[in-house]
């Protein structure tokens, strides 16, 4: 769905979709290869929520306690997407990740545009 961003998706231990399941990310920012380990800390299928948090890989190489939440937010027909990234800096020279932030907004609307095709 978008394979610019997002080259793989191995899982590591677990079921996929389970709370406690690791998964293995590889992605592409900024030009350069990426890799992402993460467990599922949290699944509410009710709130259309999941949480992943990265236990190794090269976000949490620069910044302690990387963790990501997606939210899907139903209205009529439309699903809205809304992500929280959650991640403390260790010290003040270290950048905010914006350019993470822009990764993630690029990602969601490819998948968007391959659902709109899909429909």
């Amino acid at each position: 769905m978008s394979p610019l961003h997002v080259q793989g998706c191995e899982l590591l231990e677990g079921v996929f979709g389970t709370v406690g399941s690791k998964i293995c990310w590889t992605y592409t920012l900024e030009g350069k290869e990426k890799i992402s380990k993460q467990v599922i800390e949290t699944i509410d299928e009710e709130k259309k929520v999941i949480t992943f948090k990265e236990f190794e890989g090269d976000l949490v190489n620069k910044y302690d306690n990387w963790k990501a939440t997606l939210h899907i937010e139903t209205k009529g027909e439309t699903d809205l997407v809304c992500w929280t990234m959650e991640y403390e800096k260790p010290n003040e020279n270290v950048p905010e990740l914006i350019n993470l932030l822009d990764f993630i907004i690029g990602m969601s609307k490819a998948i968007d545009d391959h659902h709109v095709k899909m429909n």
